[in-house]
This record gives C-alpha cells, sequence and structure tokens, in this order.
C-alpha cells in the first residue's frame, strides 16, 4: 500500500498561519496576553514599543499598557518575561514558559566563540559567573554597575578584566556570559530606572529536559509556521542545520511529526496530525512592525518577499529590519512612524498601487496602530515604487 503525501500550497499555508498568528482575526477581548505571545513563540522586544504592536495588532483592545502590565506585573503576578529568546535576543516569553525555553534554547548547540582564546571563560569560570548573576538578582533589580560590583564580589578578579571590545571601551570579562544567564533563567529585564536599563531575576522554575524541549518546540514551530524543514527551523532557532536534520529525523521516526509536500520547497514538515489548512486564500491589509515574529519564522522567505520585496524590504536577507506592509499575506511594502507628543504619523510606501478596499483597510490598521501606542494617528501614503496594481 502507498501512502499518499498531502500537498499543501503556499495560500493554504499563509492562511493557516494568519490565522493561528491573530492576523487574520485578532484575539478576542480580554484573551490574556500572554497567550498571544505564546501563539507567535514569543515577541521580539530589542525596541519594546515593537513588541507592543506586534502583540497588540494580534489582539483585541490590548494596548501598550496592557503588554507592561503583564511584563512588569504591577497589579498582578507578571506573566511576562523580557529576556534573551530565540537567536540569543530578547524577546518577551511568557513566564509560565521558561522552562521550555530555557531547556531548548540551551540544547541547541552553540558556535565557537568569536573571542580570542585568552579572553574568553572557561566552562567552570562561565557557570561560576552565571551563579553570580543569579544570586546577586534574586529578589532585586540592579543597573549594569551595580551587577557589575556584586558579580565581582562573587568570583574573582579574573572577571573584572577589561578584555571585551565595546561600542565606547572595554567591557569585563563576565559580561560575554550574560545571554547565557538569560537562556538559564538567571537574568531577565526589569523596568527601566530613568533611563538606565535593569535586571532582575525571573521566578524560579524547573527546566524541561534539553532533548523533551527541544522536540517540543519543533512541534510549536510546525504548528505555527509549517509547513518547514530542517533548514527553516535551523534558520529560524539560529541553530546548527546538521543539529536540526538529526532532530527532525528522530521526531519523524518517533511519529511526532509528519511529512507533506509543499509546493514550491518540496518536502516539508508538519506536527503529526496537524494536516489541516483553510480553502480560502488570505485577504486584507496588515501592518507588521519591526523584527514580528511571522515575517521572521515564515518561510520560503522569497515567497512572502515575492519580487521587489524582497530587495526592498529586507537587507541582505535579513527579515525584521523593516517593519512591512502585507497584503493578502505576502508583503507589499514598508513603513514607519514618527511619534511627536501624542501624535504618530504613519507613512507607508506600498510597491503597487492599492485597491480602494485596501486603502480602507490600511486606514483601519493605522488606528489600531495607534490604539495600541496610545497616540493619534495619521496617515500618509508615500509614492508607489514598482508599478501599477495588477
Amino acid at each position: 500500500m502507498t501512502l499518499t503525501t498531502r500537498t499543501v500550497t503556499w495560500d493554504e499555508a499563509s492562511a493557516r498561519r494568519m490565522r493561528r498568528q491573530f492576523l487574520t482575526e485578532p484575539a478576542q477581548a480580554g484573551t490574556p496576553v500572554a497567550d498571544v505571545v505564546a501563539t507567535m513563540l514569543g515577541a521580539h522586544a530589542q525596541v519594546l514599543s515593537a513588541a507592543e504592536v506586534s502583540v497588540g495588532v494580534r489582539a483585541v483592545a490590548v494596548t501598550r499598557l496592557d503588554v507592561r502590565a503583564a511584563l512588569w506585573g504591577e497589579e498582578e503576578p507578571a506573566s511576562l518575561v523580557k529576556t534573551h529568546g530565540p537567536r540569543g535576543t530578547i524577546h518577551l516569553l511568557p513566564v509560565r514558559e521558561l522552562p521550555l525555553w530555557t531547556a531548548a534554547l540551551t540544547a541547541i548547540p552553540s558556535g565557537r566563540s568569536p573571542l580570542p582564546p585568552d579572553t574568553r571563560l572557561s566552562d567552570e569560570q562561565a557557570d561560576e559567573v552565571v551563579a553570580a548573576i543569579a544570586d546577586a538578582l534574586d529578589g532585586t533589580l540592579l543597573t549594569i554597575d551595580e551587577l557589575h560590583d556584586e558579580v565581582m564580589a562573587r568570583t574573582g578578579p579574573w572577571a573584572g578584566d577589561l578584555v571585551m571590545p565595546a561600542f565606547q571601551g572595554m567591557w569585563p570579562r563576565w559580561r560575554q556570559v550574560m545571554h547565557r544567564a538569560g537562556l538559564r533563567g538567571a537574568l531577565c529585564f526589569g523596568p527601566n530606572r530613568g533611563r538606565k536599563v535593569t535586571y532582575t531575576r525571573p521566578p524560579r522554575f524547573e527546566p524541561l529536559a534539553p532533548d523533551e524541549a527541544a522536540a517540543d518546540l519543533v512541534r510549536r514551530y510546525l504548528r505555527a509556521y509549517g509547513p518547514a524543514t530542517p533548514q527553516h527551523f535551523a534558520k529560524w532557532a539560529a541553530a546548527p542545520r546538521g543539529w536540526a536534520v538529526a532532530l527532525f529525523s528522530a521526531l519523524a521516526a518517533a511519529g511526532g511529526i509528519e511529512e507533506v509536500d509543499f509546493a514550491g520547497v518540496g518536502p516539508a514538515w508538519v506536527a503529526a496530525g496537524d494536516t489541516e489548512f483553510p480553502d480560502e486564500p488570505v485577504r486584507g491589509v496588515r501592518l507588521l512592525p519591526y523584527f514580528d515574529a511571522y515575517g521572521i519564522a515564515a518561510q520560503p522567505r522569497e515567497t512572502l518577499f515575492p519580487g521587489p520585496a524582497y530587495e526592498r524590504a529586507l537587507a541582505g536577507g535579513q527579515a525584521g529590519n523593516h517593519p512591512v506592509l502585507l497584503l493578502d499575506g505576502v508583503v507589499a511594502g514598508v513603513w514607519h512612524q514618527r511619534r511627536q507628543g501624542r501624535r504618530t504619523t504613519v507613512t507607508v510606501e506600498p510597491l503597487r498601487r492599492l485597491t480602494a478596499a485596501e486603502e480602507r483597510g490600511l486606514a483601519a490598521q493605522v488606528e489600531r496602530v495607534g490604539e495600541v501606542l496610545e497616540a493619534v494617528p495619521e496617515l500618509v501614503v508615500g509614492k508607489v515604487t514598482a508599478g501599477p496594481h495588477a
């Protein structure tokens, strides 16, 4: 008996991904902010306002204050944490998922340090610094200078050697493992103290077993952004391709994932049993901010960023450096905003002429961005740069 492999088109994959990402219909009012972030597999938060927009456009009535309340826990225990997430970059993650994220991300093999051998920390020294960071931040908020003093008091003078090139000088040796401390749950970001960043320790938890967590992360990635190949997952997670291929093979052998034929890609994978896709393609307009999870995770990138969008909206193939305009599920322009007091000007640069319906949809999206940021928005549509509407 020959098994028939399910064929999935781009339109089917796009429609399912956007539906599951709350980009077709936003999450209903009252949906916990942490649930929206969990669905995204984290919200990139190097620029917090971009993370606020990422979450806000996916949930009815959510504003930046709701995101900050979930993050800093002003009225109840925090449900989000700002810490090192996928690709080692700063993300908002659900507190309840830290056992998964810390185990899965530390299971990914790391490359060789770019620092010279005499600059690096040994494994023992790195563990000692991480433990010192965790102890210093337990139950308190510290600036980087205050954390430095506490780490030095708990380690030795070797940790303070100024050996790491920085923006305007040199950083002490111990700071090369701050991201590792984040991935291990020893460090996360606290609310700013004026203009100074603070750090604290997240709630204590017991990490999952690394193999279990890595497998779970693959299945969650496939449910959110599948069909996908091991290479797609490796790109999203900044993982070695060979490691990802081996992980997918083990999951396939165990029946945790299954193969489909992804049109334009070839063999790809979905979570086991997760083979239902919408019949109707995506329609409508969406605005996604800097480093939105969808633009980074959804593959193949040349289909999500078709034609001139690949040149205009990507930086050397790197997604996220430009906020993007989605038309019918693909990138069709870029946008930016400029805040002045209570007003924000949203300038959109489409790559083709918009229809009347698309213009109305765009106006609604700009209004929503303003609501999220608690600002009065003004829409400016720039000159079309890639020919007439087809």
